[in-house]
């Protein structure tokens, strides 16, 4: 964690804000690190505001509960999103902790999570999917690049219909690519434009399915002969294109 992110859920006043979860008993298990700046009162910290400001707070309480922080500053903005889009089909459920946070550590701001025919109906039903345990694998990712702005996930459990009623209002304005291994052109680096990447899941999305993304002005890319794991495919796709 190199960032307190808060909310105003955790302000006990205008300018104090108190900790008493995980954040806090992250912090805990820093002092076992030498090197880690010692949790006492009035240590400074950064922290963060959520979609909000990065700023500086000392501590004012430690007890064996809570950790109380007065806000210092909160003046400087978060780093700029990635203007990616993430299309993805949806992955094993233990899989969705490590792809969320590294995706978001690479400052993407936008998921969608599909249905493909190769994804198994019991993923949809996992209790990974639920919306506070989405939120925490998001700010994992924002407290290790100190970010502050939370990206956005959005569920489609029907695949046609997303195709076809919601795509083309997500890909508007940008350049479209779909991950595929029997693709033959490799995937673009830099790409200065806003970009959109289609992301299968494993053994890749079905001929008919990468037909509808093709009708739908995608193009085909490969990372190369070797098949990735989904979450490695991810990361290599999302760091190509910053």
């Amino acid at each position: 964690m190199n960032i307190l992110l808060f909310s105003s859920h955790d302000k006990i006043s205008s300018n104090t804000i108190r900790v008493s979860d995980y954040r806090y008993e992250h912090m805990q298990k820093r002092q076992l690190n030498s090197s880690a700046p010692e949790l006492s009162k009035g240590s400074r910290l950064r922290i963060g505001e959520i979609n909000g400001y990065i700023g500086l707070g000392f501590i004012t309480a430690v007890t064996h509960k809570y950790l109380e922080i007065e806000i210092e500053s909160l003046n400087d903005n978060p780093p700029p999103p990635t203007d990616v889009t993430l299309i993805i089909a949806l992955p094993r459920p233990k899989m969705l902790k490590r792809i969320f946070r590294e995706a978001t550590t690479l400052g993407i701001k936008d998921f969608y999570i599909i249905n493909s025919y190769k994804v198994d109906k019991s993923y949809w039903k996992s209790p990974s999917l639920a919306e506070d345990k989405l939120n925490h694998y998001l700010r994992e990712g924002l407290e290790q690049c100190i970010d502050t702005r939370m990206p956005k996930i959005t569920l489609n459990n029907r695949f046609k219909p997303f195709i076809e009623d919601e795509l083309p209002q997500i890909i508007e304005g940008k350049e479209t690519f779909i991950a595929h291994p029997d693709e033959n052109a490799l995937c673009p680096t830099s790409i200065p434009t806003p970009s959109a990447i289609a992301i299968g899941p494993e053994g890749g999305f079905t001929d008919y399915e990468v037909n509808k993304f093709r009708e739908a002005g995608f193009q085909g890319i490969t990372l190369g002969k070797r098949i990735l794991k989904v979450e490695t495919a991810i990361s290599v796709l999302a760091g190509r294109c910053i």
